[in-house]
Formats: structure tokens, C-alpha cells, sequence
């Protein structure tokens, strides 16, 4: 699996458009001395297979050892624990749409090493390893994606149908089966005498750029205890609460997929989104502040996940044209450009250039279609800095919402074609389709720019010594050419400086002075 991956990264390297100057950077993932990863943590080690205190036989002979008068018949089959063999990236939306959480390691073993992602060692290196779900039992297995009924599950909860079973305290019943099945010591001693509750807490993390600690918006949370598995969602601040109780220790997640749709990833797996682990803790729930003294690579996740967020709150609260949605989110560590390339979306493998130069990466970045790749060389433990990478990524994001993959093939064209004779990804501004970097850039620099101001009260001047001129956009907002104007002038047709003055002009036609005059005096 490393070896692939070495395939890979050279690939993103070249392909990438930067939001910084300079060289990408070769690199050897094996090579890496400090614990920030360039890709993912590393592999859960497993241990021996444990009993399933939720199985059906086991919660039905501990209903029956406190309940003499219970049979096993009367106790129903409420959920399915499964896998799943995914063959590509369809097979696990079509899961994914019909509400399957996956798990990339078997829920009843003991897990001796923890880490970020499993890879099942009876399943060939380079192929989807198998995927672990619990489902309800009259779910609707979708027809060829390759699955096996593992075990028959009563796992208790408020809407576990009760009648018949009045006097039963599950509670009790389900402690008496993790007793009976050799897991008792995982129910600490004080949860023992009191109700059940169910988990909530709060994940946050220190801006200390801002000075000043906000929520990880929107991100999803899972906690669970052998089959018995809730996930939720944290609000804009933070917070989170489950619907299920826990009478033991949960393992806590943080699974990078956002309620918003886009996704951060990708582990050392073919998976949509990345899983930073956050250990077992109290069943009541767990309170988490990162900061940049942190496990580094969840603080990357948080950031870039928080500024994503972010952007698709402000575009809806200014009308700027929001990214298309389920985004792919990349971040990788030892890398120094970032780019849109909006693979996921359908951009870039058209062009012949890139499908020639890439070769044989063509076949595996196509299996990834990253859309955005953020570079946090430079940048780890910064969160103004990710901050402000990620924004610029998602205004080109936006960019490419108005005008898809007929014209942002040429755009990654010319960037690709610019590094390759000149070692720099803008270039000198000159050769073919030199007009739809001005404008990509000019747009994306004008917007990290003033979302930087917004929310950090300087203008950090992002691009101003570039050829684009960013700063003409940035005297035209000023002068009362709103945002959502400048973004509504980003046509198909718009493909270099002069048929953006023309759109806008168009757009704003009361500002027609403002624009003429702005973009004489930048474009001596």
C-alpha cells in the first residue's frame, strides 16, 4: 500500500496549482521523522476476537438469568452487524446514501494499537477492504456490493419496542451480558449505580491567530461500544449530542465528513473521508480543545474543516455562488502549493495535456478525484495560515460552480504548462490561456484576502506582487462593487482581463466609471 501511494503523491505534486510560489516539493512518505503524517496515521493493529455482549444469544441468556420466566424466543432481533466488500467509489455512495455508518475494522475485536484506518490482510493491497456496519434488520441489502450477515444483534435502546417487556430494566440486562461474556471490567464502576445518559459534549479548537477558541462546525462524531454504535453532528459551535446511551467506555471519532456534504481525507485507503481517533472515555461524554500543540494532523482537519465551512455560511449570507457540493477535501502535510483541481467534479482528466503527462498516475488519481488539495507545508499548527489556504481554494471552487470543466481544463492547463517551462505555476502571464489564470487568481486572492480581513481585521495583501493584480477587485469592492457582483461576472466567456472588465461593467453598469478607471490604473 505505501508503494502506491508513492505513485500517487508525485502525481498531486506536479498536478498541483499553488496558492504560493515556488517548486512543489518531492517527497517519500516513508521518509517522514516527525509524527505529522503525510497522508494518514497509521494502521489499527488488532488483537483477539472478543464476544459480542449485544448479540442476540448473549443479551437473550442475560435476560433470562435475571428474568427466569423470559424465553430466548420472546427477545426479537432488532439489528444486523455485517460487511461490506465496496468495489469503487459508486458502491460505497450507494451504501452511503442509505444511511450505512462504515467502520474499516471489525467491531468485536480488541484493538491493541489504535490508528486511523484497517486493511483487512486476506484483501490485496491496493483494493477496498471489507467495511463494518451495524443496520436494522429489515434493512434492504442493495444488489452487487458483495456482503455477509456476521451476527443477530438485540441492541437495547429508547426505541426498542417494549411491550411484553414492562418490568424489564435493560440496563441491568445489558450489564449482566457484558459480565457473562468476559467485558465486565469495560463498565466503569460509577456508571454502574446511576442512569444511563446519553453522551454529549463539545469539540473545539483555539484560533490563536484570533485569540480565541471556536467550535469544529459541522463535523461528524461517532461513539461506540462494540455493535453499538451513534453518530451525530456537531453544531457551529461544537456541541454534540447522541441519541444512545453507553454504559460503557465509547470509543470517540471525529469522521471528516461534514453535514455540509464535503469531505477531508484520504486515509491510507480508499475512503471518502478521514477518521482521527479520539479514544475511549466516559459515557457521558468527552469535552475536546485542540490547539496547535495538538495531535498535528487532527489540528489540519479541524482548521481546514472549519474554513470550509465557514466559506459555504458566508456565500449564503452574501450570495456569492456556493462550491459545488460534496466537495473532496486532500491535505497534504509535506506539501507547499494547494489547488482546485475539482477532480471529483469532472475537471482536468479531459485534457490531453494532463491524461499525457500523468500516464500511469492518470488511472490512480482518477480512483481518488481529489477536487481540493490543501499543502500545509509551512503552515502546521498556523490556523490563520490553513485558514486562509483553504478560503482561496474554495473562492476557485466557486469560480468553477459558474463555469465547470470546459473551462477550468484550460486554467489547470496553463498551470501545468507554466511549471513544466518555467518551475512556476503562474508563469509570466504570457502563452495560451494565460487570460484564465489572470482571472481565476485575481478572483481567488481578492477573496482570501478579504475573508482574512473579515474575520482577522488586516488585509494580509495575498497575491498583490503577483501579474493578476488581485487588488483591482479589492478597490472595486471597496468602491461599492459588491462581492456577489464581482462572482456573478465570472462567465464561461470570461477568459482573461479585458472580457472581465466588459462582464462586470455589464453587471454593475451604475459603477461603470469605478471599474473603467480601477483596472486602467492597475493595468499600466
Amino acid at each position: 500500500m505505501k508503494n502506491f501511494f508513492k505513485l500517487l503523491l508525485p502525481a498531486l505534486l506536479l498536478a498541483s496549482c499553488g496558492t504560493e510560489e515556488g517548486d512543489p516539493l518531492a517527497l517519500d512518505p516513508q521518509n517522514t521523522n516527525d509524527k505529522t503524517e503525510v497522508v494518514a496515521h497509521g494502521m489499527i493493529e488488532l488483537g483477539k476476537t472478543l464476544e459480542n455482549p449485544y448479540s442476540r444469544s448473549n443479551m437473550a441468556a442475560a435476560l433470562s438469568e435475571l428474568y427466569p420466566t423470559r424465553s430466548e424466543a420472546q427477545i426479537p432481533v432488532t439489528d444486523l452487524y455485517v460487511r461490506f466488500l465496496p468495489k469503487g467509489a459508486e458502491d460505497f455512495s450507494r451504501l452511503e446514501n442509505l444511511g450505512v455508518d462504515l467502520f474499516d475494522y471489525p467491531l468485536d475485536c480488541e484493538i491493541i494499537t489504535d490508528g486511523d484506518y484497517y486493511h483487512d490482510p486476506s484483501i490485496p493491497e491496493g483494493e477496498i477492504s471489507w467495511q463494518y456496519a451495524v443496520v436494522p434488520a429489515d434493512f434492504v441489502f442493495p444488489a452487487g456490493i458483495e456482503c455477509e450477515i456476521l451476527e443477530d444483534c438485540f441492541i437495547p435502546d429508547d426505541t426498542v419496542p417494549t411491550r411484553g417487556f414492562e418490568d424489564v430494566d435493560w440496563d441491568v440486562v445489558e450489564t449482566r451480558s457484558f459480565e457473562a461474556t468476559g467485558n465486565g471490567d469495560m463498565i466503569p464502576v460509577a456508571t454502574r449505580a446511576k442512569a444511563k445518559t446519553k453522551p454529549a459534549g463539545k469539540i473545539t479548537i483555539k484560533d490563536d491567530k484570533l485569540g480565541k477558541t471556536v467550535g469544529v462546525s459541522g463535523v461528524k462524531i461517532t461513539a461506540n461500544v462494540f455493535v453499538k454504535v451513534s453518530t451525530t453532528y456537531t453544531d457551529e459551535k461544537g456541541n454534540y449530542s447522541f441519541s444512545a446511551k453507553f454504559s460503557a467506555r465509547p470509543k470517540y471519532s471525529l469522521c471528516f465528513q461534514n453535514k455540509l456534504g464535503f469531505t477531508i481525507g484520504l486515509n491510507l485507503v480508499l475512503l471518502p473521508a478521514s477518521v482521527s481517533t479520539l479514544g475511549k472515555d466516559d459515557p457521558d461524554g468527552i469535552d475536546v480543545t485542540i490547539d496547535n500543540k495538538s495531535d498535528a494532523t487532527l489540528f489540519r482537519r479541524c482548521v481546514v474543516n472549519n474554513a470550509a465551512y465557514d466559506y459555504y455560511q458566508k456565500c449564503a449570507a452574501t450570495d456569492v455562488i456556493q462550491p459545488p457540493k460534496k466537495l473532496r477535501f486532500w491535505i497534504l502535510n509535506k506539501l507547499n502549493p494547494s489547488s482546485a483541481l475539482m477532480m471529483h467534479q469532472g475537471a482536468i482528466l479531459d485534457s490531453k495535456l494532463v491524461s499525457n503527462f500523468l500516464q500511469a498516475y492518470k488511472v490512480v488519481v482518477q480512483v481518488f478525484s481529489p477536487d481540493i488539495t490543501i499543502g500545509s507545508k509551512d503552515k502546521n499548527g498556523k490556523y490563520a495560515d490553513l485558514y486562509s489556504t483553504t478560503t482561496h481554494e474554495m473562492a476557485h471552487a466557486s469560480h468553477f460552480t459558474m463555469v465547470r470543466g470546459g473551462y477550468w481544463n484550460p486554467y489547470v492547463t496553463y498551470v501545468l504548462s507554466s511549471y513544466l517551462l518555467t518551475g512556476s505555476c503562474y508563469g509570466t502571464g504570457n502563452g495560451e490561456n494565460a487570460g484564465y489564470c489572470e482571472v481565476s487568481e485575481m478572483w481567488a486572492y481578492h477573496v482570501q484576502n478579504m475573508v482574512y480581513k473579515e474575520r482577522y481585521g488586516t488585509n494580509p495583501r495575498k497575491g498583490y506582487s503577483n501579474w493578476f493584480r488581485p487588488e483591482i477587485l479589492t478597490a472595486l469592492e471597496e468602491g461599492g462593487v459588491t462581492r456577489a457582483q464581482i462572482c456573478e461576472s465570472l462567465k464561461p466567456s470570461v477568459t482573461n482581463v479585458e472580457a472581465f472588465k466588459s462582464e462586470l461593467i455589464s453587471v454593475c453598469p451604475a459603477k461603470k466609471t469605478l471599474i473603467t478607471n480601477t483596472f486602467k490604473k492597475y493595468n499600466k
